[in-house]
């Protein structure tokens, strides 16, 4: 999960009304009503957008004519601002695994205190955030052609095994398989009617790699070339009863496994289109942020376009900053019915 500077005044509004404190210290909030300026998280009420700009740093604010808020104390970057920084250059830079007390060193705190800290400003923990590194490095070297073994230790990685063992939990499946179409896969699936229309669901042995309208077998050979479908089987069929009833019902407990893989950007984008509430949406410019890029709306779009399992990662929930419905791969009807379903106003 990257967080870059935002470079326009439209991605800093976004993240101030997100109050997104990883941000902290990288630019300021000046609310020209009041005379006052903030950091991003400032808890205080959101300003109208009229009367805010954005300011690089507290002395530029200062010079405008600001006064520092006495709530969020803009004018001093924290001592825990500094230690996150510093600890995400090291990661970014490093080919091997940092341990955490040596991270914790460098600020100074405890590797409890710190890993506390570092999760709560990235949403993941130190050794989370290097391992979606780690796993993105060698996702690229795949894709542009490494073997497979080539593409471990380019990563990273210090042995294949760890390679393999980190992809099967985070990926599903294995590495050469998700390369080449899911070669020796076995992959269940099934049409269903439903509500909303045909629904084709496929799942492997570790969970969902497939929930799609309007498909059937022949799209699902297409994406997945390799594999050994097979129609139904007894095993499947408590999987498709689940599948269906959150289908059926948006919003309801949803623990079924998905076996889905992604960049760290897109892992990123999919934890939080699946921490949106039933009944709730969000823009992609907030998607964008809350995954810790917020410059790259278009690149939450493609995200979103590349969600494998449709409802079960909803990004039917994702809509654009005018509140209008923007786009859905199985056309906007069946995302007017989702959202209908979850009590939201689609028009």
């Amino acid at each position: 999960m990257m967080i870059e500077k935002p470079v326009t005044d439209e991605q800093r509004w976004h993240i101030a009304a997100a109050r997104d404190r990883r941000f902290d210290g990288v630019f300021f909030t000046g609310v020209h009503s009041t005379g006052i300026y903030c950091r991003p998280s400032c808890a205080a009420k959101t300003p109208k957008r009229e009367n805010v700009r954005f300011y690089a740093s507290a002395a530029d604010a200062e010079a405008a004519g600001l006064r520092a808020c006495k709530r969020c104390r803009p004018e001093a970057q924290s001592r825990d601002e500094a230690a996150v920084a510093q600890a995400l250059s090291v990661l970014k830079s490093s080919q091997n695994a940092v341990p955490l007390a040596q991270l914790a060193a460098f600020s100074g705190y405890s590797p409890t205190h710190f890993q506390r800290l570092f999760t709560r400003a990235v949403g993941l923990s130190p050794a989370a955030f290097f391992r979606a590194l780690r796993r993105e490095r060698a996702g690229a070297a795949l894709q542009s052609g490494n073997s497979v073994t080539a593409a471990i230790y380019d990563a990273g990685y210090n042995a294949p095994s760890r390679f393999y063992d980190d992809a099967g939990k985070r990926m599903g499946m294995a590495p050469s398989a998700w390369r080449d179409g899911a070669s020796g896969v076995t992959i269940n699936w099934a049409v269903v009617q439903t509500s909303l229309g045909p629904m084709l669901v496929a799942a492997t042995d570790k969970g969902v790699c497939r929930l799609s309208f309007g498909e059937g077998e022949a799209a699902l050979a297409a994406r997945f070339p390799k594999a050994d479908l097979v129609e139904g089987g007894a095993g499947f069929r408590t999987l498709l009863q689940q599948v269906i009833s959150v289908v059926e019902a948006p919003g309801t407990a949803n623990d079924i496994p998905l076996d889905v893989q992604g960049t760290a950007f897109q892992e990123a984008v999919w934890q939080e289109l699946r921490r949106i509430p039933a009944g709730e949406t969000r823009s992609y410019a907030q998607i964008a942020a809350a995954a810790g890029n917020p410059r790259a709306v278009r690149a939450a779009g493609s995200a979103n376009g590349a969600n494998n399992v449709a409802v079960l990662i909803p990004c039917h929930r994702v809509v654009r900053s005018d509140g209008s419905l923007g786009g859905y791969a199985y056309g906007l009807h069946i995302k007017r019915k989702l959202l209908d379903k979850e009590g939201v106003s689609s028009d």
